[in-house]
């Protein structure tokens, strides 16, 4: 008379498994597993440099496809002085738009070194940055390398434009890693009397100096790759790229650029080809393993962001355009973001 008992106890077992088991297999099948990110939310910055729009909402769209909540950058753009020390805080999670070695001190001086850390291999180096001159004031002059302006007083006053007898070099916003290089290689030439940087917003500034080049004037401005601008000023048609003989010792390393776009070879620019990565608090990283593993593994070619600033500055330039233009990289690449993303749910 105990069996049937015996037999519903078991039943009731293998029920209760078949229902485990269930449940588990929801999991493997796309349920918390494919979105490890539900549930977080994370908070992103980015540079106050419209070249880096594009990767800044690529990013974001990729974290979203992992279940992530996160913030529009667009709200939160600043410069690197600002963004460091922030970021060393915990303030933000991470942004897109270190450039380095330019950045390393930016983050020392921060006191961020210990908390937060470079990651990945978004563009290794793809960032070339330096100094243009015209051709016409390059080849009536003799110009091939910044030394040329900086050590010779006469020179140098063909690119004044403020009246004060130096020769302004259109450079970088307060607070960029660019503007400290700049001034500490002028300080350490001993062109302090000869060459100035003016540093504004580097976009109007750049506008004067196409405005002038097409008056025909001299022109000496700070530029960098990827962007528009070597599409405006074209080197080798335009403007050369210049040396420059003795750069701080930070920035030594030339660049693999023909004669014709910089005559003084080796071309050494000032600044070294730059790795632009991924930087974030490493407690984040810590606590997110998939969002670190597809910050790692994020590649996007320097090419396909200088199209994008080309279209950029030929007018698609609403906030609507540079997310049209990630989603449209994004359904480019889809074989590889799925690669990605996998990778990025199996670290969780």
């Amino acid at each position: 008379m105990r069996t049937p008992h015996i037999w519903k106890s078991v039943l009731a077992i293998f029920l209760a498994l078949g229902l485990l088991a269930a449940a588990c297999g929801n999991d493997d099948d796309g349920g918390e597993s494919a979105l490890p990110g539900e549930g977080v939310t994370v908070s992103m910055a980015r540079a106050n440099w419209s070249t880096g729009y594009m990767q800044a909402a690529i990013f974001r769209a990729l974290l979203q496809e992992l279940g992530y909540t996160v913030n529009d950058p667009a709200e939160a753009e600043l410069s690197p002085a600002t963004f460091y020390p922030a970021l060393g805080e915990g303030e933000y999670d991470f942004w897109v738009h270190g450039w380095f070695p330019n950045h390393t001190p930016l983050i020392e001086e921060a006191g961020a070194d210990d908390s937060v850390q470079p990651i990945g291999r978004e563009i290794v180096a793809g960032g070339l940055q330096g100094f243009i001159v015209d051709i016409a004031s390059a080849d009536a002059h003799g110009i091939t390398t910044l030394d040329d302006i900086g050590d010779n007083p006469e020179i140098a006053a063909l690119f004044v434009v403020d009246g004060n007898g130096k020769a302004d070099l259109m450079g970088c916003n307060d607070g960029w890693g660019c503007q400290v290089v700049i001034n500490e290689t002028i300080a350490l030439n001993g062109w302090e009397d000869t060459i100035e940087q003016i540093s504004a917003e580097h976009a109007a500034l750049f506008a004067d100096t196409v405005g002038r080049h097409g008056r025909g004037e001299p022109i000496l401005q700070y530029i960098w790759t990827p962007g528009a601008f070597t599409a405006e000023l074209v080197p080798g048609t335009d403007v050369i790229w210049v040396s420059v003989s003795n750069p701080i010792e930070t920035q030594v390393g030339a660049a693999a650029l023909p004669a014709d776009q910089c005559p003084g070879q080796p071309c050494e620019m000032g600044f070294v080809p730059a790795d632009i990565l991924v930087v974030a608090n490493n407690e984040f990283l810590d606590a997110n393993p998939a969002a670190a593993k597809l910050l790692e593994l994020i590649e996007i070619p320097v090419l396909d962001i200088a199209l994008q600033n080309l279209a950029y500055d030929s007018g698609a330039n609403t906030e609507a355009d540079v997310q049209a233009a990630a989603a449209d990289w994004i359904a480019a690449n889809r074989a590889a973001i799925d690669q990605w993303l996998a990778e990025a749910r199996n670290a969780a």
